[in-house]
């Protein structure tokens, strides 16, 4: 087990749709943007499936959730958030996903990149199967981080568009039932419930839900030592 990473200099997250990374790490983010790092989101899919009002449609509920997700990452501090555009629930692991996740890589040089664990599938404790989409967006970041987006020779074009290759020195990645490294979320705990409820169109307001989320911030404290935390694995690259 490991806590508390030093504070990255530049972070990059890289997830599926709109509110991933609220929900998963939005506690560490927070703590990391407060004490200065340099966070960007990239989002790869327009979150256009999301939602059982049938007076909805796909074109509206991307528009609304690119708002949710605008001012959430404002409530947080993320810098810049990034919108690949992709379509909900048809993301592949291709070169075309790798190359643009390479493509920012290059850009913010980050120090560390977060992602979602695409080893994760399903859970029988919960009864949960993890979004293909969710596995897509983890499994083409780490494939941008290691070797695509470190290796010149990858996508030589981007050296043409003054683009060099950069080698991130810490992936991180969400993990739902197996978490190894935990983060100390309990001062920006009150943030995360803040920014959840920034997701309208995907976070019912009542304390039911955020007892629910109070509830597993605290299991995974109760692991860690701490009130409240956040569970990732963690992979320093040589």
């Amino acid at each position: 087990m490991t806590k508390n990473l030093k504070t990255p200099k530049t972070v990059l997250a890289v997830f599926a749709h709109p509110d991933d990374m609220d929900f998963s790490s939005s506690g560490t983010v927070a703590k990391w943007a407060k004490r200065g790092a340099d966070i960007t989101y990239l989002v790869c899919t327009d979150g256009s499936k999301g939602s059982e009002d049938p007076k909805v449609t796909p074109r509206k509920l991307a528009a609304i959730r690119k708002k949710e997700q605008l001012e959430a990452a404002k409530i947080l501090g993320v810098k810049d958030v990034i919108f690949l555009g992709h379509r909900d629930g048809e993301l592949v692991v291709d070169m075309k996903l790798k190359e643009a996740i390479s493509r920012v890589i290059r850009q913010k040089k980050p120090d560390l990149v977060i992602t979602l664990d695409p080893t994760f599938l399903y859970s029988t404790k919960r009864g949960f199967v993890n979004h293909s989409d969710h596995r897509a967006a983890g499994q083409a970041a780490i494939d941008a981080v290691f070797p695509l987006a470190r290796d010149r020779l990858n996508f030589p074009h981007h050296e043409k568009q003054g683009l060099v290759p950069h080698k991130t020195k810490t992936l991180l990645l969400v993990s739902f039932d197996a978490p190894e490294h935990f983060e100390d979320i309990t001062g920006t705990f009150a943030k995360k419930l803040e920014v959840l409820k920034a997701h309208k169109s995907q976070v019912p307001a009542t304390a039911e839900f955020e007892k629910r989320i109070q509830g597993h911030a605290r299991m995974l404290g109760k692991k860690a030592g701490f009130r409240y935390a956040e569970g990732f694995k963690m992979i320093r690259l040589s």
